[in-house]
């Protein structure tokens, strides 16, 4: 099995004033040409794979931990995190592995619509998907949603050899609020307690990709999704907590390439969250792809019935190869392992 990481791209480092209106440029470009591609033939999208489905294998849901997780309130379904793995068959996994948080404004999780479609195109591309039920508000607050989310990348990592996954290429898949986390978990990981008696703690966090889907970054008001951040942070958190929430603030050179999705006219989620974390990774030199497309509602998932936004997943996968996340380098077992934590 490799253990060294992909050859990433490097970029040129420019200020994030330069990175902005390189941004604000590609904005701009998506809301005069967006419309013009939409009346364009749907035989020329390309959509998510329609067969996707028939190439899942959904395993049963498993909690995060054996125990109690951290700061739980209880033991209600409510309570307990969970994750639930979907497998490509062996003969097409290529050993690449992705966490799935679908959006719901940190109320609810939306695993019908974002969660299970994601997984199974991903499924469709030889990736391991694995969907995460992540604790919600306003019950739960900041940090609790991060430590699922960590947890969920560590458990892939430790059991990587039984599911058929290379630890090396495991990445984050994040949709509006799950964005958010899934922009926090590539801005806020460690490298794991090497010490600890939990071998799942033992592991990384640190997701070697990210891909974020109308995302919620900030947590600036009147920029940011105002019910996001209140379930996530409370009514009154204070500057220093909103800022480091914020997660184009928390970027660094060490912070994971980023493929990003969003439109021009989201009145949900203003498309200046993608434009400032963008901004942020290329401040950094991080490697990062945007597509701002003109038109498109909040929420629209994979968007199977639209000719325009739905060639934004062959637009992601073209990104994975290009970086060798979906290279078939990592033989996966005949079976899965049995459904523990």
């Amino acid at each position: 099995m490799p253990s060294s990481r992909p050859v990433l791209r490097s970029w040129p480092r420019v200020t994030l004033r330069e990175a902005l209106r390189v941004a604000l440029r590609v904005a701009l470009l998506g809301a005069l040409f967006g419309g013009a591609a939409r009346g364009a033939s749907a035989q020329q999208a390309s959509a998510a794979p329609a067969a996707a489905s028939t190439v899942s294998r959904r395993m049963p849901t498993m909690p995060l931990w054996s125990h109690r997780a951290p700061g739980a309130l209880g033991d209600s379904t409510v309570d307990v995190p969970t994750v639930t793995p979907y497998l490509p068959p062996a003969d097409r996994a290529t050993g690449a592995a992705a966490v799935i948080l679908a959006g719901g404004g940190y109320l609810r999780v939306a695993v019908d619509k974002e969660g299970i479609p994601a997984a199974r195109w991903l499924n469709s591309l030889g990736v391991a998907a694995f969907v995460v039920q992540y604790r919600l508000g306003p019950r739960y607050h900041h940090p609790a949603m991060l430590q699922d989310a960590q947890r969920a990348v560590r458990l892939v990592r430790a059991r990587a050899a039984g599911w058929g996954v290379d630890p090396h290429r495991v990445g984050v898949v994040g949709f509006s609020a799950g964005g958010h986390l899934a922009s926090t978990l590539a801005t806020h990981s460690d490298a794991g307690a090497p010490a600890g008696t939990d071998a799942v703690e033992r592991e990384s966090s640190r997701p070697d990709f990210t891909v974020l889907v109308y995302p919620v970054i900030t947590m600036e008001a009147g920029v940011t999704h105002a019910n996001s951040r209140t379930r996530l942070l409370g009514e009154h958190p204070s500057p220093e907590l909103v800022r480091l929430l914020s997660n184009e603030t928390q970027v660094t050179e060490g912070t994971p390439p980023a493929f990003i999705v969003a439109s021009a006219d989201d009145r949900t989620v203003p498309v200046e969250n993608a434009l400032r974390y963008f901004a942020a990774l290329r401040a950094h030199g991080v490697a990062a792809e945007l597509h701002v497309f003109g038109h498109g509602r909040h929420g629209f998932g994979l968007a199977p019935e639209d000719p325009v936004l739905s060639q934004w997943p062959a637009l992601c996968a073209a990104w994975l190869r290009s970086h060798g996340w979906l290279d078939a380098a990592y033989a996966a077992p005949s079976s899965p392992p049995p459904p523990r934590p």
